[in-house]
């Protein structure tokens, strides 16, 4: 329930007006100079200094006994301030929580710009309740750049009349360069990260066009050792290469959709490439599990890790001599799906050296589903069972 404040008390308690009727002292433009100079080179060497920072300097040139921030989080309604970095007198009460609506800095924000407030406790029962006077306190909205609110800064004296337009000048201007600094350093690292994002995009479309040659190949030279003619052979590996590009068009689709799709008649799809064998017996089988749907956005994510590794099945297992043989399951335990791939039938296999980029895209994708992959290596082929949260599944 919103609490608030009677007119007359209001004006009682925001002086704001105060600021411009006091004289000011004169300013220490070297020393804001320095200040200014000082977060700079915290936000070069200590970016996640420079709050701590900027409240202290800010305590330290108003003249106040106690400063800090009560930083905005507005993903309730209406919101509410978290105090952070409090230095002084009040540092005791870092972590306090207060509401948006019922609070000397939710008016800053609403306002725009420096307030001023005496007695502050006589008007927010929270205050009082904590047992704390508060003569005088100096709030400035700190934004992130020029509109995105982060909180307020606030800075609190011990006695009445102390604070004028120059200390609201000194914290306004501070507060500003902070938000700045913000800004910018948010905006690096969204760039920083869209390039990296960037770079493991480049390196996994070079990495599928590589898979597609080397699987073609595979295609061509299984479908030519099982092939009595070449008519023979054009039919089979017509319907083998349409096939892998079914398969490559559910890993590659990235389009909202409400759609769902059947798991086993994905994998289905993603196998497909490697069955029609002449002799009529599939190579590569969903066995088979309780029935899963999976809406678009998961059936890509897992439709990558399948194709994945029936690339490598097929490039350096069971899937690339005629007598191997693939089979995938799946069950429920409590709240996660567990998905066996086994290979059989195959070359004598040993445990990697090193991760692959094809490693490392099956292990991001299911770590970004919150599931894990365990490998066995075995004589004649390789076994990798899956855990993927049951939520990933419809």
């Amino acid at each position: 329930m919103l609490q608030s404040i009677s007119e007359q008390l209001f004006e009682e308690v925001f002086i704001t007006e105060e600021l411009f009727r006091r004289p000011i002292d004169g300013a220490d433009f070297l020393r804001e100079k320095t200040a200014l100079q000082e977060l700079a080179t915290h936000m070069i060497k200590d970016p996640d200094g420079v709050l701590p920072k900027f409240v202290q300097l800010a305590m330290e040139m108003t003249g106040g006994v106690s400063s800090g921030l009560s930083l905005y989080d507005g993903r309730s309604t209406p919101g509410s301030f978290h105090w952070k970095h409090l230095c002084g007198s009040l540092a005791a009460f870092e972590g306090a929580t207060t509401p948006r609506n019922y609070s000397p800095c939710g008016i800053t924000l609403d306002q725009g710009g420096p307030v001023l407030t005496r007695h502050s406790e006589r008007a927010y029962s929270w205050i009082s309740d904590a047992g704390i006077e508060i003569p005088e306190v100096l709030l400035v909205p700190l934004y992130i750049g020029t509109d995105e609110p982060l909180g307020t800064l606030w800075i609190v004296s011990d006695e009445e009349s102390h604070f004028h337009g120059g200390h609201a000048r000194v914290a306004s201007e501070l507060a500003t360069f902070v938000g700045i600094a913000l800004h910018m350093q948010r905006s690096q690292k969204g760039l920083r990260i869209a390039l990296e994002a960037q770079e493991i995009l480049t390196k996994e479309m070079n990495h599928r066009v590589k898979n597609v040659f080397a699987l073609t190949e595979s295609l061509i030279r299984q479908t030519l050792k099982s092939s009595d003619t070449k008519q023979d052979m054009a039919v089979a590996l017509s319907g083998r290469i349409a096939a892998l590009s079914r398969a490559h068009d559910i890993v590659l689709r990235n389009r909202d959709s409400s759609d769902t799709m059947d798991f086993k008649e994905l994998l289905k799809a993603i196998v497909a490439p490697h069955d029609n064998p002449p002799d009529g017996v599939p190579t590569a089988i969903p066995s088979g599990g309780p029935t899963l749907e999976l809406d678009e956005r998961q059936a890509t994510s897992i439709a990558l890790i399948f194709n994945e590794l029936a690339t490598n099945a097929a490039k350096y297992g069971s899937l690339g001599v005629a007598s191997g043989i693939v089979t995938i399951s799946w069950a429920i335990e409590d709240d996660r799906v567990s998905v066996t791939w086994q290979e059989r039938g195959g070359p004598r296999t040993e445990v990697p050296s090193r991760k692959g980029f094809g490693n490392f895209l099956v292990e991001r994708t299911l770590t970004s589903m919150g599931g894990t992959l365990a490998y066995d290596w075995h004589a004649d082929g390789m076994t990798a069972v899956m855990s993927i949260p049951k939520s990933v599944f419809q």
